[in-house]
């Protein structure tokens, strides 16, 4: 059956999926605020000013969230701060020049907010440290919530 092989790969490839999206988050906010890999969009290898709205608040989530989503720890709380900050960005700056996202540069805001979306109901999966924790309070005795994804 391998419908039930696919299942039973679901954590592992949920994980790869949000360490992935983590990290490239993570480096955007890099970009923005440290100039690494570019600096931020349209600065020609600069940062973002300090304070600026909103560009630097983005920055700040997309490292801080970022990360936590990376590590997998406070995955759902983290993935739906960052999702809301990709519809903020999408709705409030790309879809002014253009409805479609094609059309408006705003494919990476769609992408990364219904990826952030998507961790938000389904979890951190493997290898993050939110199931190191789950496991840590099982082993003490602690009754603690189910956290595996159901699959279709």
């Amino acid at each position: 059956m391998p419908s039930a092989r696919f299942n039973s790969a679901q954590p592992y490839v949920l994980g790869l999926f949000r360490i992935v999206v983590g990290l490239l988050f993570t480096a955007h906010g890099a970009a923005s605020l440290f100039g690494v890999f570019g600096g931020a969009m349209g600065t020609h290898g600069g940062t973002i000013a300090t304070g600026t709205w909103p560009g630097w608040y983005a920055a700040v989530i997309q490292l801080v969230a970022g990360a936590l989503v990376l590590i997998g720890l406070g995955t759902r709380g983290a993935a739906l701060i960052a999702s809301g900050s990709m519809a903020f960005a999408y709705f409030d700056i790309h879809q002014q020049q253009a409805l479609l996202p094609i059309q408006n540069g705003g494919e990476p805001a769609v992408m990364f907010c219904w990826a952030f979306l998507l961790l938000v109901f389904t979890g951190s999966g493997a290898f993050g440290l939110d199931r190191f924790f789950v496991r840590r309070a099982a082993a003490q005795g602690e009754r603690v919530p189910e956290q595996a994804p159901i699959a279709a």
